[in-house]
């Protein structure tokens, strides 16, 4: 498990709070349409046959939404990743520009002393 330096502060647990937010819609969305089905074949007019028709077209409608609704959230997953990713690697850059400006800084104190 990937735990969070001390120095990223609040701004982790806000990438976190998104990606959970983003899951718990995806489920909120499942839930709907397995009601919205179950509710389609309980009051349905028609005689067996054409229900079970319609109730396959339906669930081939809501298979390719399904699809399309996990796309969306993997895409946003990825583009949320890249983003930590990206912020990561400028955290990693000022930390490394700064270790060099000290490293450069006690060398110059040192010749200073030297000298």
């Amino acid at each position: 498990m990937f735990h969070k330096p001390p120095f990223w502060g609040g701004w982790w647990d806000l990438k976190q709070k998104s990606i959970m937010r983003t899951g718990n819609v995806l489920l909120r969305k499942l839930a709907g349409l397995a009601i919205g089905a179950i509710a389609g074949i309980l009051f349905a007019p028609e005689k067996g046959s054409i229900t079970r028709k319609q109730i396959m077209d339906k669930g081939d409608d809501y298979v390719g939404k399904l699809k399309s609704k996990f796309d969306e959230f993997r895409d946003s997953l990825t583009e949320k990743f890249e983003s930590t990713k990206k912020d990561a690697e400028n955290i990693a850059e000022k930390g490394k520009a700064k270790y060099d400006d000290a490293k450069k800084d006690v060398a110059a104190d040192i010749n200073h002393a030297t000298s």
